[in-house]
């Protein structure tokens, strides 16, 4: 659900809250008199590279070079 907040005060926050928006990529409804009037929503970056694009999302633990202990035959 997104976060609402009051017209005044998101003109006294809004550099900060356009901050949590990008850091976030969650929306906020600005409300005036109770009544949605605006909302702040983060871009969506396109990414044309594919290449690279997983960088950082796995992590290799132990060893990946030797094999392992399991006989196992590749004819099935």
């Amino acid at each position: 659900m997104p976060e609402h907040i009051q017209a005044g005060k998101f003109k006294a926050k809004c550099l900060k809250l356009m901050d949590k928006v990008h850091r976030t990529k969650r929306k906020i409804i600005i409300t005036k008199r109770n009544k949605p009037i605006a909302q702040l929503m983060p871009i969506e970056e396109e990414s044309t590279k594919l290449f690279g694009k997983m960088k950082g999302t796995i992590r290799i633990v132990g060893d990946i070079i030797e094999p392992i202990d399991e006989v196992w035959d590749a004819s099935n």
